[in-house]
């Protein structure tokens, strides 16, 4: 039998102190200053980053995908989320805007002008991650925060906010919603449960196994996970590994069967039908479009 330890599972609340003589928080990583916050955690800031170039893994909420060539992705209020990049997703550079929703006074968003943006923060409570000309174009404008002045780079924030909410090349990454109340027990839970699957989807993971983490039963844990990811446990389990498999199919030179089993999968049939469900593709397609698509990007 297994052993677990929960202690060990417990999710992160991330404190966030803005530098001094600022109303929020920017940081940017590199080769020479790496982000080491690659665990579950939550934090009442929103938060905007962008990888610069690049592939990994993104899971923010219940959601979980891949993502190639860079990412700019913005975080809602204590939505719980990993980090993005780690020693082999192959960016340049991370950029990190983190700022409370109220940074700018308790009623600056509420003016007529910040009604689009008020609306952006409504909408990140899901996540959102954004593609095409704005995330390179707001990309770039990120990274050069690094140069500019206190008062130049608060504009510019504003700017990047504004650009945000009037861009269409977004995506919702949970679109049915992600129902966590910002109560400390559902944050808590919740994380234990996706840190859980984070350091075990490529074993069994039984539901009597994950209730008794949580100190639920079966028939409670089942109605509580479902109510608040709009997912089974099931589901979310097998959507963890298959945007594993996907990144492997990505990155790895090795064959689908091996790829199906590093995943957590212990039948190639039920493997491949998955896949297939999952992203309109077979495992070997999905390779071979990937591999035309950065060869001529």
């Amino acid at each position: 039998m297994k052993t677990i330890n929960t202690s060990k599972q417990k999710p992160a609340f991330e404190s966030i102190e803005p530098n001094f003589g600022h109303s929020y928080l920017y940081q940017k990583f590199d080769k020479s200053i790496s982000n080491s916050n690659t665990a579950w955690h939550f934090h009442p800031e929103i938060e905007l980053v962008y990888v610069n170039g690049g592939a990994g893994k993104r899971q923010i909420g219940s959601h979980v995908s891949y993502y190639s060539k860079g990412d700019l992705i913005l975080i809602g209020s204590n939505l719980p989320h990993c980090g993005f990049t780690d020693k082999l997703t192959g960016n340049e550079s991370e950029t990190v805007i983190q700022m409370k929703q109220d940074f700018l006074g308790n009623d600056f968003f509420n003016i007529p002008e910040m009604k689009k943006i008020q609306g952006l923060f409504e909408m990140a409570k899901a996540g959102i991650a954004f593609s095409g000309r704005t995330k390179q174009k707001i990309g770039d404008k990120m990274e050069v925060l690094e140069y500019q002045t206190d008062f130049q780079r608060l504009l510019s924030v504003l700017n990047i906010l504004n650009e945000l909410a009037n861009s269409k090349e977004m995506k919702v990454l949970n679109a049915e919603g992600f129902a966590i109340e910002t109560e400390v027990k559902d944050n808590d839970r919740i994380n234990i449960v996706f840190n859980h699957v984070k350091s075990n989807f490529k074993e069994e993971i039984t539901l009597a196994e994950i209730a008794n983490i949580v100190s639920m039963t079966i028939p409670s844990f089942c109605r509580y996970f479902k109510k608040i990811t709009n997912k089974t446990f099931t589901q979310f389990v097998n959507e963890y590994r298959l945007v594993h498999a996907s990144k492997l199919l990505a990155e790895q030179p090795i064959s689908i069967t091996e790829i199906c089993f590093a995943s957590g999968f212990n039948n190639f049939s039920h493997f491949n039908k998955s896949f297939k469900a999952f992203t309109g593709q077979n495992p070997s397609q999905y390779r071979n479009q990937l591999k035309n698509v950065l060869t001529h990007e």
